[in-house]
């Protein structure tokens, strides 16, 4: 790439026009999910056969190939999309990439097979705009993400990028920055939900030299891929959203703390610095200004602690990831005892759009007290997983099932669980309730950084709550007794009455002390601890009882208390769950003869009863 050092707002807006002119919108483009996802599912192969095909026949000059961020539709990759005729292909092979090119690209038909069908119609869909999971999203930070080369910072600059920073290096002064970040309603999308604009005043009003900005980018929830997919797919948006901060603030250097187990992350936001400050939009004296700001990339050692403010700036310092007492704010005194502001990924990359389109513009999305939208890693017993975009104040029905597409094979829903391993779960009495930050806590479950899993029938719910609290004791730091201390407690407890040995005062001392872990611990991890288990003794108290006075599991997932049989009249004999059956524990299920399980073989895995078409396994 010739590097073209941008020394003034207005060589900015210049290079933008000179790049979009040089474009051609009729060419054909193809675009690749180059997200973790999709090259699991052999995107950069697909990547390569398009290439190779493309050349072969002689096109490559006529039909750009981009390698993307990732375009959220995880549970169909690798996923291809044709500019501009908007064409969807799902689960694409390089073996298909001759016919794709041949079908589409050299004519104007479609590879019917290779595009999306809808689960309940069974529809075949071929626009991309015209699929369920993104005709009812609102992409605002994701917007680009499927569009731009994140490898690339001239794809980021012809879509607008950096066209905030100089508006505000421009046009605005420190305090009126800050000023639209508060009007905006802009809340951290971390978990904590912190009004963002008082957050940057207080550090900005905070005496001490240097300042810090920092970038959360640890995400340590299971299940939770949001800021990776914008760190991966789109890091210039977290940068630019991070200048524009640091120049409201004052603060001339700055840190984005990426999680280990994040390296096409780490390796995208390299880049991104690098070519950010080739362009002269990062460094010193960003676009001809006296404004300087350099920023670090601190890789994080795996602990879930390390998410938590204090910790996160321990962390970087070089010392154990734990958190402390905040009876001075880090606004105050933060890393390395300076004034300093964090925010996590999600948050700084909205900061470009409310510069950008207004504060009137961003305000009209959301509810009264959540503005804006949230990006949900959606997971689970569901039938499109993925990421996805929505407006604060849409309700849990319309993601899991306008978007998320329903439970797979039409089975029942019972609950949904925001929020990470520290959320609470909700049934389905709650599917009507709208998604933002107070409606959330106000059931005993909370937004967190936006992670959503669903469970069908099959989830045992005592099970769930021991799963959770199991990795919250092993994610504890260890620092303060009630957290070290109660939330083993509540695991042992979990552990005992999923085993079969719980007794029912087990119910009301796991409760006590589920109060005490949330009212006495130092830090986040430690007061939201208790959620997936006061939550499911709230709304689903019914099955702790059958665990401990029945003895037994009502979902058959506790394998103490599950025995499964084989109803013979529902039985088809397809021989299905013979097959399933890993210990060969199963007889029968063949010539019309129903299956049957020999009890002294079963392990009770529960795979006869997924694999089965019938329900006919029950326990």
């Amino acid at each position: 790439m010739t590097v073209k050092k941008l020394t003034e707002p207005d060589a900015l807006a210049k290079y933008r026009d000179s790049l979009v002119a040089s474009s051609d919108d009729g060419k054909p483009c193809v675009l690749i999910c180059g997200g973790t996802g999709c090259r699991a599912g052999g995107g950069l192969a697909v990547g390569d056969a398009f290439r190779e095909v493309l050349e072969q026949r002689g096109l490559t000059e006529k039909v750009e190939v981009r390698m993307t961020g990732c375009h959220g539709f995880c549970e169909q990759g690798a996923l291809v999309v044709l500019k501009p005729a908007g064409l969807l292909y799902v689960r694409v092979t390089p073996e298909d990439v001759e016919e794709i090119v041949a079908t589409s690209i050299e004519g104007d038909g479609v590879v019917e097979r290779l595009t999306y069908r809808e689960p309940a119609t069974k529809k075949r869909i071929t626009r991309e705009s015209d699929v369920p999971f993104y005709a009812n999203q609102q992409r605002v930070v994701l917007a680009d993400n499927g569009r731009v080369d994140p490898t690339n910072i001239d794809d980021y600059i012809a879509a607008g990028g950096y066209g905030s920073l100089a508006k505000a290096l421009t046009q605005m002064q420190p305090d009126e920055i800050i000023d639209a970040i508060e009007r905006s309603g802009l809340r951290g999308r971390g978990g904590g939900g912190f009004a963002t604009g008082r957050k940057w005043r207080s550090a900005r009003n905070a005496t001490g030299q240097p300042k810090y900005v920092l970038c959360n980018g640890d995400e340590g929830d299971p299940g939770a891929f949001m800021d990776r997919s914008i760190m991966e797919g789109n890091p210039h948006s977290v940068l630019e959203g991070m200048v524009i901060g640091a120049y409201a603030i004052g603060a001339d250097r700055g840190y984005i703390y990426v999680r280990m187990e994040y390296p096409l992350a780490i390796e995208n936001l390299r880049i991104a610095i690098d070519q950010a400050t080739q362009r002269g939009v990062l460094g010193e004296n960003i676009l001809g200004s006296d404004f300087s700001f350099n920023v670090k990339i601190s890789r994080g050692a795996g602990a879930f602690v390390c998410g938590e403010s204090t910790a996160l700036m321990a962390s970087i310092e070089g010392l154990t990831g734990e958190p402390r007492a905040k009876h001075i704010h880090t606004s105050e005194k933060g890393l390395f005892g300076k004034p300093t502001n964090l925010n996590n990924v999600e948050t700084w990359a909205n900061v470009p759009v409310i510069i950008d389109k207004g504060v009137e513009w961003y305000t009209s999305i959301g509810t009264e007290n959540s503005k804006g939208t949230k990006v949900f890693s959606l997971v689970g017993a569901i039938n499109n997983t993925g990421l996805v975009e929505v407006p604060m104040g849409i309700t849990l029905r319309e993601i899991i099932y306008d978007i998320g597409g329903g439970i797979p094979k039409g089975r029942p829903f019972k609950a949904v669980q925001t929020g990470g391993p520290s959320g609470g779960c909700l049934p389905e009495n709650m599917l009507d309730l709208p998604v933002d930050f107070d409606q959330l806590t106000e059931v005993g479950s909370m937004m967190g950084s936006g992670g959503m899993i669903v469970m069908n029938d099959h989830t045992c719910m005592v099970e769930i709550a021991r799963y959770f609290t199991d990795f919250l004791r092993r994610e504890s730091c260890g620092k303060c007794t009630p957290c070290r201390e109660g939330v083993l407690r509540m695991y042992e407890i979990l552990d005992s009455i999923t085993a079969g040995r719980g007794k029912m005062e087990d119910i009301d001392l796991l409760e006590e002390i589920c109060g005490y872990v949330r009212d006495n611990s130092i830090c986040g991890l430690g007061k939201t601890a208790a959620n997936p288990t006061l939550s499911t003794l709230r709304f689903f108290r019914d099955e702790y009882i059958a665990h401990v006075k029945d003895h037994k599991c009502p979902a058959g997932v506790c394998q103490a208390l599950t025995t499964f049989i084989i109803d013979e009249k529902t039985c088809k004999a397809c021989g299905a769950c013979l097959k399933a059956c890993p210990v060969e524990a199963i007889s029968g299920g063949a010539k019309k003869k129903p299956a049957k399980i020999d009890q002294d073989k079963c392990t009770t895995c529960g795979a006869c009863r997924e694999a089965c078409l019938f329900d006919a396994i029950m326990t």
